[in-house]
């Protein structure tokens, strides 16, 4: 069984930010959910630098996700609302649609830093509304959500009739 305590600071992380780099998103994402055996609760250290944002704002059709702010200052975008955030504050992002779609942005001055808790509902589907695209992925047997087993992303106008290619 894996080690049930870890410290934020001994998680492994990695760049979450576009290869070709961004002047709206960088981040670093440190995994700690599975390194302390859990398997349906993950669980990740966020930090994120003054004025970016680690993800998309989005929304998750099977997953609940919360946010726990460690340290720093920020805002927290939730449907067509924005709330300012602190350390010591938690943030509840609900399963549901372009009104539950949410977003942490690092409007402080500070290094913003938090713990993103979610279930882990596998398959899953995620949809954009800022860039109106989504995602469907199947994370497992693959290792995390980047380097998850099957992952479409598109937009919806460009899907194929279901019938598509099985009629010859």
């Amino acid at each position: 069984m894996a080690n049930p305590v870890m410290n934020t600071a001994d998680a492994q992380g990695f760049p979450m930010a576009p290869e070709q780099g961004s002047d709206v998103f960088g981040a670093t994402v440190a995994p700690i959910g599975k390194a302390i055996g859990l398997k349906r609760l993950g669980c990740m250290h966020v930090t994120v630098e003054p004025g970016k944002r680690a993800f998309p704002f989005h929304n998750h059709l099977g997953n609940d996700e919360m946010f726990v702010i460690l340290e720093g200052e920020g805002t927290y975008r939730l449907g067509k609302d924005e709330y300012p955030v602190k350390a010591g504050d938690v943030c509840g992002a609900p399963r549901g649609g372009p009104e539950t779609a949410h977003q942490l942005i690092n409007s402080g001055t500070g290094v913003l830093k938090y713990l993103g808790i979610s279930t882990m509902r596998d398959p899953e589907v995620v949809e954009y509304p800022d860039s109106g695209k989504y995602a469907a992925m199947a994370v497992w047997p693959g290792k995390d959500f980047m380097s998850a087993h099957l992952r479409v992303i598109g937009r919806a106008e460009d899907g194929l009739d279901y019938w598509d290619g099985e009629l010859e």
